[in-house]
């Protein structure tokens, strides 16, 4: 009906990305009938529930991360005349989506609300095009998370800790599935070590949502094999975004993947920096992901 293109991703996913392409008044018809059937699904959902006010319609774009300056305006004057013209609510996200080069930028409010300020958006961004290559967003398959204790992998069942059946296929399926990142100062796809009962496994890459790093669950499983340090070095104009304001990044990271992590002080005339991760073989190919996935 709208003469839009419309291709949604595949569904085996906890969420799905909906691409809408064509010419502009062919993608305003097609986001106010999306914007129309949330309303539509929202006040369906509301005809048993004891609520007095109607939540907004909410969607969330998907926006290259070169565009979103533009968007927000200097000292955030663009986004704010959207907001104040078009009465929807528009929050752009700080930090780009998983292995990508995109950003979320959440609109919410009435549906005729949420048009106006798509119309605004596309227009900056016919204006201002994307700079350089954009690593799209791809949403990851759900997956079970998994514990390792021992060189043992466990996943939870209740309350327990039951051994992970062929546990080394199901580990390569679920690192199969990510989207190899490559690690600063390299130009081919490369993955941390992983130790897997007592191997090196070197073109493993551990999934974010596939291993959960937890202290010993059961009683009898040594969780703690011999620490050992590993040293990263990190050019000067990256080891911000490691960091984080005020050492947040860096702090996240460490809870994470349960390793110490200790960053040199600059050192004059050099254009790295020093990073020295200690901890388990697992603690510390987790901290390497993290690091690089930054």
């Amino acid at each position: 009906q709208s003469g839009a293109r419309i291709n949604i991703s595949e569904g085996n996913c906890p969420e799905r990305i909906v691409t809408i392409t064509g010419p502009t008044d062919a993608i305003f018809k097609a986001f106010a009938m999306i914007a129309y059937k949330f309303e539509e699904d929202i006040t369906n959902s509301m005809s048993n529930s004891t609520a007095t006010s109607k939540p907004p319609v909410t969607l969330r774009l998907v926006v290259p991360a070169s565009q979103c300056g533009s968007l927000i305006g200097k000292g955030g004057s663009k986004i704010k005349e959207i907001r104040e013209s078009t009465g929807a609510q528009v929050q752009v996200a700080g930090d780009m989506l998983p292995n990508s080069t995109e950003r979320a930028v959440t609109i919410s409010g009435t549906p005729d609300a949420i048009i106006q300020c798509v119309k605004q958006i596309c227009v900056v961004m016919l204006e201002s095009p994307p700079k350089g290559a954009t690593i799209p967003y791809r949403p990851k398959p759900a997956s079970t998370p998994v514990i390792f204790a021992g060189g043992q992998a466990y996943t939870i069942q209740g309350q327990y800790a039951i051994p992970h059946p062929d546990q080394l296929t199901k580990l390569h399926q679920l690192a199969m599935q990510q989207t190899p990142f490559t690690p600063l100062g390299q130009t081919t796809p490369a993955f941390p070590a992983l130790t897997v009962t007592g191997k090196q496994r070197s073109s493993t890459a551990l999934p974010l949502q596939a291993i959960t790093i937890f202290p010993c669950i059961c009683p009898g499983l040594d969780a703690s094999p011999p620490a050992s340090t590993h040293e990263l070095t990190i050019p000067n104009d990256l080891i911000g975004c490691i960091i984080g304001r005020q050492g947040t990044k860096i702090n996240e990271i460490r809870q994470m993947s349960g390793a110490q992590i200790k960053i040199a002080n600059a050192t004059e005339g050099s254009s790295e920096r020093q990073i020295t991760i200690t901890g388990t073989p697992a603690n510390i190919s987790l901290a390497q992901y993290l690091i690089n996935a930054r």
